[in-house]
């Protein structure tokens, strides 16, 4: 004879969660000029990449006529493309900044003081930075105006750009 017992209990994890102290957007707020030299210095990358590429074409002595339309060029377009959406989707998206920000110390965060999401960074770039571009740039000088220093594209996505580093303490939640 055979005895069996079987005993179930329940597996406790404890979960951490990252909570943002003392998240002040007003005292945080990006300076209005920097964050036009973060835009500056993101532009200027991407515009570097193609003007090389024309002006290598051009110096190799090769037919003047195929400037445009060329191998050159159309590697250094590519390399715009791929360095526009790494530089203003992929590293906001791990990061929070872009090549400019992190230049200049700045940070895309939730209105809250979080990381934004994929989906709040497209909102913001897309939908945002297009709206500000018809405004005749009229969007980016609300971030001069308000308390907060936030932008068209920063209403529109819920995001604000910070000055400075968000400190954070580590919480354990139990789940079961």
């Amino acid at each position: 004879m055979s005895a069996r017992v079987e005993r179930t209990t329940s597996v406790r994890y404890i979960k951490p969660e990252q909570v943002i102290l003392n998240f002040d957007p007003e005292r945080l707020k990006a300076p209005f000029l920097l964050r036009c030299g973060a835009m500056l210095i993101d532009y200027i990358i991407l515009i570097a990449i193609p003007v090389i590429s024309l002006l290598t074409y051009r110096l190799s002595g090769s037919d003047p006529s195929r400037l445009l339309n060329n191998t050159v060029t159309n590697v250094g377009w590519l390399i715009v493309v791929l360095l526009a959406v790494t530089n203003f989707f992929l590293l906001p998206l791990l990061m929070g900044q872009s090549v400019g920000k992190m230049l200049t110390g700045l940070r895309i965060v939730n209105t809250d003081g979080s990381s934004p999401s994929l989906g709040r960074l497209c909102l913001r770039h897309l939908l945002g930075y297009t709206l500000t571009i018809f405004s005749l740039g009229l969007g980016f000088l609300f971030a001069a105006l308000n308390k907060k220093g936030r932008a068209l594209h920063d209403f529109v996505a819920g995001t604000l750009v910070v000055y400075g580093q968000k400190q954070t303490v580590e919480r354990n939640l139990e789940k079961e």
